[in-house]
């Protein structure tokens, strides 16, 4: 399965060295999805292929690992804060740590949904200033074009 970053990148550039995960924590299938959901509504899926196959490498490094790599660890993070085990769904809990509560939880995954938009709105403007060296992009495609949110406001154009 061919995506914009590998797992190891997506842990590189997603979790801070803080926050150190075994490898095998984020798998190509958990990138793909991302992709899929946030990253290819706003590029399009013929640029999406394009940039699978290898081209626009620098693109791909500058602008959008970046983004990806920040929506898989969104859609990851909830299945980082439970285990499931043979006692059900549990939060991890140690001597020295405590799981975090509901409203920090939310304020993580609100911050980060709040960097990856940004990350991916600077993509796409990088996209729509240099239009013509990206024949693939349809900017009539770019879900941003046609609706956002702002602030808690949904804004259709």
């Amino acid at each position: 399965m061919k995506t914009l970053v590998t797992p190891l990148q997506a842990l590189r550039l997603a979790f801070p060295e803080g926050e150190a995960l075994p490898p095998g924590t984020v798998a190509e299938a958990d990138i793909a999805a991302a992709e899929r959901r946030y990253i290819v509504p706003v590029i399009g899926h013929a640029l999406h292929a394009r940039l699978l196959e290898g081209a626009y490498e620098t693109f791909r490094t500058d602008y959008l690992a970046a983004p990806t790599a920040l929506f898989t660890r969104l859609q990851l993070q909830p299945r980082l804060d439970i285990r499931t085990g043979q006692c059900g769904t549990t939060a991890p809990k140690s001597s020295w740590t405590q799981p975090a509560g509901d409203d920090a939880l939310r304020r993580r995954q609100r911050a980060l949904r709040t960097e990856a938009r940004t990350l991916l709105r600077r993509a796409a403007e990088h996209l729509d200033a240099h239009r013509t060296e990206f024949p693939e992009y349809d900017p009539t495609e770019n879900i941003l074009k046609r609706c956002s949110t702002d602030g808690g406001f949904v804004q259709m154009r």
